[in-house]
């Protein structure tokens, strides 16, 4: 038996909970940040798609946004929630 196959993206280092940093990106005048091509492309974003913007805190700061596609949140909060609420419509 053979190693185990590796992926080719690192999971992060422990305590990050999985993060990377996978570009860094300036704000414009407009307050505008653009993606790298590549990381739009690897995760299929496209002009229009829609994204919650989460906050990270730090203390009594904001230190950090993540931004989830709408559709990956929703999905999620379905799988987490949905339980729930059949039980409570029961």
């Amino acid at each position: 038996m053979g190693m185990p196959k590796r992926s080719r993206r690192p999971t992060g280092k422990p305590g990050l909970g999985g993060m990377r940093v996978e570009a860094v990106v300036s704000v414009d005048e407009r307050g505008q940040l653009v993606l790298p091509a590549a990381l739009r492309s690897g995760m299929g974003i496209r002009a229009g798609d829609k994204f919650a913007v989460v906050t990270h805190q730090m203390g009594s700061r904001t230190a950090g946004i993540t931004l989830l596609k709408v559709e990956d949140l929703a999905a999620a909060l379905k799988e987490h929630l949905g339980p729930m609420f059949e039980h409570l419509v029961k």
